[in-house]
């Protein structure tokens, strides 16, 4: 008796009572089959429900009609954003998207970017957690186009879509400096994160711009999550001289530090980079550092397109821009 669950090729063969092989070749239309074989095939299929699984024979055939994206984090809303961009440009190519996780682990892209070019995958999309991607020479040398999102990768050619993460975070720390705030806290991720150490770069520019120093006690790194920036924000409120504006270098650190906050009412401007769901209906205004996120994905996957064909050698960067908007109420 078969087990419950979704029938397989296994189940439609035992059913029909011929081989696996027979089954294989009937559901991936080849040629001279027995057509009393086919009528047996045909039949279990329509008896058990059967569906092929067509990315799963995509990627066992090797025909090149899937991208892979490897993010750093899934469950930043960011990375799902861009995969849904990539997803529409691969359905409109016919293709297929497969996506992965690395969990800013360098090991763990390594081992996900080589399975899916293993499976020859068309092209991979690769938000690089890894400082060296020598590892993927010979995939490249081989044919397969990569794209660094997000971040640039080393030791291969390959073009890289990426944000103004300088420009962006000069522009906000540039503004609160203008607007006469003296004492700006800033908390941002790991500093070993290309997108952090470029944002904090931009801001303290923003500072040397103004003749100013950012104050040490006021900058806050390694901030991983809401509750870290929050807890972060917490303790430079309960000090004796508390910042009066504050820069978040990614979305969930606004967040964190809002959730600080919003809740005591406490007089503090905030800007941050990216975006996010419902910061529009904030109850104070805030500023963001927003750009089109729909573009890096757009662009990551025709740029795959492009290269499957026709490769280039070398690597070219395309930098997205970002802008300044406001969010929330009017304050």
């Amino acid at each position: 008796m078969r087990k419950s669950g979704r029938p397989t090729m296994v189940d439609v063969a035992a059913d029909a009572g011929v081989s696996l092989k027979t089954v294989s070749r009937v559901i991936n239309g080849e040629p001279y089959v027995d057509p009393a074989m086919t009528e047996r095939v045909q039949a279990a299929v329509a008896r058990l429900g059967y569906h092929r699984n067509v990315l799963a024979a995509s990627l066992r055939s090797g025909n090149r009609d899937t991208i892979g994206f490897i993010a750093a984090d899934l469950s930043n809303t960011f990375y799902m954003a861009v995969a849904a961009a990539v997803s529409a440009v691969a359905a409109r190519e016919r293709m297929h998207l497969v996506m992965a996780s690395s969990e800013e682990d360098a090991a763990t892209e390594r081992a996900l970017a080589l399975d899916l070019c293993q499976r020859q995958v068309g092209g991979l999309i690769v938000v690089p957690t890894a400082d060296d991607h020598s590892y993927l020479a010979r995939e490249v040398a081989l044919g397969t186009p990569v794209v660094f999102l997000d971040r640039p990768g080393t030791g291969i050619p390959g073009d890289a879509i990426l944000l103004d993460n300088r420009g962006g975070a000069r522009a906000a720390v540039a503004e609160m400096l203008e607007h006469g705030h003296r004492r700006i806290a800033v908390l941002t991720d790991a500093p070993g994160i290309f997108t952090m150490a470029e944002r904090w770069a931009g801001a303290h520019e923003a500072f040397d711009a103004a003749g100013r120093e950012p104050d040490p006690a006021l900058v806050v790194q390694n901030l991983h999550t809401p509750a870290d920036a929050r807890a972060a924000m917490q303790s430079l409120l309960d000090a004796a001289d508390p910042p009066t504006a504050v820069f978040c270098a990614n979305n969930r650190l606004t967040i964190g530090a809002l959730e600080a906050i919003l809740p005591r009412g406490a007089d503090v401007d905030i800007a941050g980079f990216d975006d996010f769901e419902l910061s529009r209906v904030l109850p104070r205004r805030i500023r963001i550092v927003d750009y089109d996120i729909a573009d890096l994905g757009r662009r990551a996957a025709e740029t795959i397109l492009a290269r499957t064909a026709s490769p280039a050698t070398g690597s070219h960067t395309h930098l997205v821009p970002t802008l300044l908007v406001d969010r929330g109420g009017a304050g």
